[in-house]
């Protein structure tokens, strides 16, 4: 065995214990200090947990559906169920909406669409009839929850979902949504943040506290804001109608929608390995969707950007959505090659610890500042999926190799510096450790083309 293969080694074994010390029954937390289960972690947690146990990748995935509403929406939480964690479900109260589950409580948002991706990757590993029997248990709940994203999240029908929270991105606060949040007048808010009171119900959704460093999670302004947002879509019951009516601000988002068109594939995909037809009004808006994406281009910069929903303007402000385009398989080559170009740019995402979730020449740039500099796995995964599926290799094998690097030099957190791989955010990290399980195990990411 060379060194190398010893350290990948040590490091896939590291991966599988974190994975099995943040297993929670039927669900994986995010890391210690965790309790609940959330939509897009656990989508991720799955992809790599397939490589492991199999069938714990198919509960992670059915204990998500559990709390489906009965309108199809997947929640981005689902709460324990005990006496220590009752303030969390009170501050949702999900149960205001008589779309939501009588016996579950959850968060009333979602969170991006990876379902179908977590989904097509565990059945990537099954022979043809597990697969088959794989797909038609969980396509339901799938069609249910695309179908929810164009129903309610694109009222006027241009094939672009909605979103209502920074939190829906799974970006808390990348620099597009804050820079809207900003827009919006927290005066009140801003005044209080000194005041102790204030800041504990700034970090109430960020109980890791005495596990992370000062500066790696929301400023005060930022926790305060977001807070205030959610409690306005609360005292709207959740229902898209009452909030768009008086939106504080709506935002087609650019990382959201590109995943949703990955999904699509997938969905489409799935549905026609077991002979199932869709919906035809959900066919027609999945087409649409394609469409749209060239709503969201800026001729001048060259680059994608999200939208605000009512004034149709784009955000001109990069972040790791610049480059989520890649992933969702519809741009065309040339528009590829465009982003790909940002990778080689030192201005932009050119760094030894690939991919910043800011360019670094950005004013918000921060290299351990969350969703606002940082190197994560799991947009690292998606970017490498992409790059492979429009043929860039060498870029792909770049950001594989230094992935697994900053996780070997530093472990398994939850994101890095790009600039020198220094680890940030929470340890043993569970999203973290099963990418690095994926890109590990999966032999797509060692191909010698």
């Amino acid at each position: 065995m060379t060194d190398n293969q010893a350290a990948d080694k040590d490091l896939l074994d590291q991966a599988i214990k974190v994975l099995n010390d943040n297993q929670r029954g039927d669900h994986t937390v995010p890391a210690d200090g965790y309790s609940h289960q959330w939509l897009w972690d656990s989508c991720f947690t799955a992809i790599g947990l397939r490589h492991m146990d199999i069938e714990r990748a198919k509960i992670e995935i059915l204990s998500l559906l559990r709390g489906q509403w009965a309108n199809g929406m997947l929640p981005h939480m689902i709460f324990v169920d005990d006496d220590e964690h009752r303030r969390d479900r009170n501050m949702w109260r999900s149960r205001l909406n008589p779309y939501a589950p009588d016996h579950i409580a959850t968060s009333g948002i979602t969170q991006p669409p990876v379902l179908a991706e977590a989904i097509v990757q565990i059945g990537a590993k099954m022979a043809a009839p597990d697969r088959h029997t794989w797909y038609q248990t969980v396509l339901p709940a799938l069609i249910a929850y695309h179908s929810w994203l164009y129903t309610e999240r694109d009222p006027h029908g241009e094939g672009l979902a909605l979103l209502v929270h920074p939190w829906e991105t799974g970006l808390d606060n990348t620099p597009p949504w804050m820079n809207e949040l900003a827009e919006h007048d927290f005066s009140i808010w801003i005044k209080l943040a000194t005041k102790k009171p204030v800041q504990v119900i700034a970090n109430f959704f960020r109980r890791d506290k005495r596990f992370i460093m000062p500066g790696q999670r929301l400023s005060i302004f930022e926790g305060l804001a977001l807070f205030s947002v959610q409690r306005r879509l609360r005292r709207k019951n959740y229902a898209i109608d009452k909030i768009l009516s008086h939106a504080l601000f709506a935002i087609e988002d650019l990382s959201f929608n590109c995943i949703l068109m990955r999904a699509n594939q997938h969905l489409k995909d799935i549905a026609a390995s077991v002979g199932r037809e869709l919906p035809v009004e959900l066919t027609k808006s999945m087409a649409k969707t394609e469409e749209a994406m060239e709503l969201l281009w800026d001729a001048y910069g060259s680059k994608y950007y999200s939208r605000n929903f009512v004034t149709h303007k784009l955000i001109k402000i990069d972040s790791i959505a610049t480059l989520m385009p890649l992933y969702s398989g519809v741009v065309s080559k040339e528009r590829a090659d465009q982003l790909v170009a940002l990778l080689h740019n030192s201005k932009e995402f050119k760094t030894d610890y690939p991919v910043a979730s800011v360019p670094i020449q950005s004013s918000w740039f921060k290299p351990h500042g969350y969703w606002q500099g940082p190197a994560w796995l799991n947009t690292n995964w998606m970017i490498i999926d992409g790059l492979q599926r429009y043929g860039f290799h060498e870029e792909a094998k770049t950001i594989v190799k230094q992935s697994l690097a900053m996780t070997k030099k530093s472990g398994i957190y939850e994101y890095f510096s790009p600039l020198d791989g220094s680890p940030a955010g929470a340890r043993d990290f569970s999203w973290t450790a099963a990418m690095v399980v994926d890109l590990l195990q999966d032999k797509r990411f060692h191909s010698e083309k």
